[in-house]
């Protein structure tokens, strides 16, 4: 059983998850700091110093903190935007193509349709 373990340990799938998990862990850290330390600042000033998880509602002996799920609500869009444009700056950057796989500049339709019309050429001649 053991055995088993450390082949599954060591699959290259493990290790590069791992190294995913890693990277996303620090990578979140980034993002985050980008929007309490940078956007929600700006955000507040904007609003003119409003500060959305002060807001709730008392009933009763009870308190809804509404502002604290809007705060969330719109910490998980400008996160989310956030990964969007970084994810769009990398692929400017690296210049890949989102339907070509990396390191192959022509797709498999590409290369198949190319490998037909070369057939029949030599079919002709």
């Amino acid at each position: 059983m053991f055995k088993q373990f450390l082949r599954f340990a060591v699959r290259g799938n493990v290790v590069d998850l791992a190294v995913g998990v890693i990277i996303g862990t620090a990578f979140g850290k980034i993002v985050t700091s980008l929007v309490d330390d940078l956007v929600m600042p700006i955000i507040g000033i904007l609003l003119g110093g409003i500060n959305l998880k002060e807001f709730s509602f008392t009933f009763k002996d009870s308190s809804i903190q509404y502002g604290s799920f809007l705060q969330t609500v719109l910490d998980f869009i400008i996160i989310t935007y956030s990964i969007f444009f970084f994810v769009q700056l990398f692929y400017k950057l690296r210049k890949i193509d989102h339907d070509k796989p990396i390191g192959q500049t022509k797709t498999n339709s590409e290369l198949l349709l190319e490998e037909i019309r070369d057939l029949l050429k030599e079919k002709r001649d």
